[in-house]
């Protein structure tokens, strides 16, 4: 599991688009010579969400669209293009010696060097350096943070301050010294206080520090040297936030969101192979190649417009139709019966992604008895059948929050401990014995463009208002930006991981994590997820990962429901498209693509 990690909140279905914006796939170049691999010219691919942020490591932004453009153009804090490692289709890790190095220089302290190569450029020529690794350590360690958080609200309640809001955790990192920095200003070294299982995924390589010292109203030097001067958060003696870092954070956290194409350019600057050129809302976003860019993952066309279809039957009409070359719909049986009449080329797989449904631990479901009712009701094996046994007639429910089948014996073990299969069937005369007479109004929130989340959801209202539960319909198409409001009491989305590393742990399950949206708190979680970030025993961090797999469902966190099934498919037109079932989905490779002849 993880998040950007697992993280990345990347979720498998998200903002539809109007029928009418499918036009604006007119400005698709088409090959006109015979051959293979031809340079040039403009690759169009649909899929499902919409691109809302050029920043997709805040917890209001992190979308699976966001994140692949943020792979692509180098600019994410997790892995990418632009940046010291990327993960292969087998989800092994490739480092990107095109733009740097890194290498463990003591295991004990476990400390570890990374070295940009010489000469390395951002999009707007501004040089690439260790400026640039202290300022994304300084956004993913926490480093200065003084805020003590109430484990029910997220509010601060010391008089402290969190100055960047991230996704993910900030676990690992939150134990590292003040960094060593390289005379030649080309080096970084970073020293843990404790061991970290995941610290050869990191990648000190985010946003430009040029670019938010002057959001901050400094220049890039005067920033640094406040980040050398300025001294650690202690959240036992907190202090006034320094305005400066403040001010570079607030844009980090939302100087990034976007609802039209930025006038202001410095939003757009790329460490990797793309470079966003364009972008019409709810409908594309178009990248071309990074003039900058000194790798050797260049593409060899010149452009790549995704567009966004919420509609899977849309997106295969639009690849039939020329519109655009390659898609990754969300799987469906129709959606395959209707890609194999369209005779296109279809690569499906499992996603490393599940769909589930999460409890609030407030308001009707601060009562542990009212959640197990609640539980009762879902139908999970109808869900199953009316939406992933026609793709996969293999797939069962499934039975744990961490662990996914293809994940083998770890998986069954996880089952075997949790209990989760206790509510694989609807038990509606043990949920009414619970609620003994009450009918507790229940607020729903999912994606409504997302045909499969508005049939779970319909499932659940149906099952759950035979129980007693008053079911109210919260779902939204901006169900993304919810997330965390209060505004519902339970949510239906899912959840897609990159395909390494453990983040996810702290970033969904400790308390205030950054993907801990129903504010579930447990102090037996809390000490279980910081051990899984210390230990490198991978027998002992299976073991933990199944004593909070069902440490949550004794506290009826929610239901895990099904492991998501995955597919792409192209025309033809495009050479090089493989299935990938981590985050960066469909465009894991895009820099390997060609048009064909």
């Amino acid at each position: 599991m993880s998040g950007k990690t697992w993280r990345s909140r990347a979720i498998t279905a998200g903002a539809g688009v109007a029928v009418a914006s499918l036009a604006l796939a007119g400005c698709t170049t088409a090959p006109t010579e015979e051959g293979s691999g031809e340079e040039g010219g403009t690759i169009t691919i649909a899929t499902t969400n919409a691109f809302t942020s050029f920043n997709g490591d805040t917890p209001e932004a992190n979308l699976d669209t966001n994140g692949m453009v943020g792979y692509l153009t180098g600019v994410s804090g997790g892995l990418g293009l632009g940046g010291f490692l990327r993960l292969d289709s087998d989800f092994s890790v490739l480092p990107n010696t095109d733009f740097g190095t890194y290498e463990t220089v003591s295991e004990d302290p476990l400390t570890v060097k990374y070295t940009l190569n010489e000469g390395l450029t951002w999009s707007d020529g501004e040089p690439i350096d260790a400026d640039d690794m202290l300022v994304n350590w300084a956004i993913s360690s926490g480093y200065f943070d003084d805020a003590v958080l109430d484990p029910a609200t997220g509010e601060v309640t010391n008089g402290g301050t969190q100055y960047f809001s991230l996704a993910g955790s900030t676990a690992g990192l939150d134990t590292t010294a003040f960094p060593e920095i390289g005379d030649d200003n080309l080096s970084m070294t970073i020293t843990y206080g404790t061991p970290y299982v995941d610290y050869e995924l990191v990648n000190p390589i985010g946003k430009p520090a040029h670019v938010l010292a002057e959001k901050a109203g400094v220049s890039e030097e005067e920033f640094i040297e406040l980040l050398k001067t300025l001294p650690e958060g202690n959240p036992e003696a907190p202090v006034p936030a320094n305005e400066t870092l403040k001010a570079a954070a607030d844009f980090w956290n939302t100087g990034y969101d976007v609802t039209a194409m930025p006038t202001d350019e410095s939003l757009l600057v790329a460490s990797g192979p793309f470079i966003v050129t364009d972008f019409v809302p709810e409908s594309s976003i178009t990248l071309g190649k990074n003039p900058e860019y000194k790798g050797e993952m260049s593409p060899a066309y010149d452009q790549l417009v995704i567009r966004f279809i919420g509609d899977s039957n849309a997106q295969v009409t639009a690849l039939q139709n020329g519109e655009v070359q390659a898609i990754q719909p969300q799987a469906s049986a129709d959606t395959l019966t209707a890609l194999e009449n369209a005779n296109a080329t279809v690569h499906p797989g499992d996603q490393l992604a599940y769909d589930h449904l999460d409890l609030s631990f407030s308001g009707v479901f601060a009562e542990a008895n009212v959640r197990e009712a609640f539980l009762k009701t879902i139908p999970r094996q109808q869900i199953l059948e009316s939406i992933v046994t026609p793709v996969n007639p293999e797939a069962s429910v499934l039975n744990s929050q961490i662990f996914l089948p293809t994940d083998g014996e770890q998986y069954e073990t996880a089952v075997a401990s949790s209990g989760y299969d206790a509510f694989t069937e609807p038990d509606i005369e043990g949920a009414k014995a619970l609620l003994a007479g009450a009918t507790p109004t229940v607020r729903i929130l999912y994606n409504t463009n997302n045909p499969n989340r508005v049939d779970t959801f319909r499932a659940i209202q149906q099952s759950a208002q035979e129980a007693g539960f008053v079911i109210e319909d919260a779902g939204s198409p901006d169900w993304g930006s919810l997330l965390g409001s209060g505004s519902y009491d339970a949510s239906i989305f899912g959840w897609v991981s990159p395909g390494a590393g453990n983040a996810a742990l702290p970033q969904i399950f400790k308390t205030n994590g950054g993907g801990n949206y129903n504010g579930y708190s447990n102090p037996t979680v809390d000490q279980l997820v910081d051990e899984s970030q210390v230990t490198l025993d991978p027998e002992r961090l299976a073991e933990i990962k199944v004593q909070i797999d069902t440490e949550t469902a004794k506290d009826f966190y929610g239901l895990p429901l099904f492991q998501s099934p995955g597919l792409f498919a192209d025309n033809g037109s495009v050479t090089g498209i493989e299935y990938f079932g981590g985050q960066t989905g469909i465009v894991w490779n895009a820099q390997e693509w060609t048009l064909a002849g």
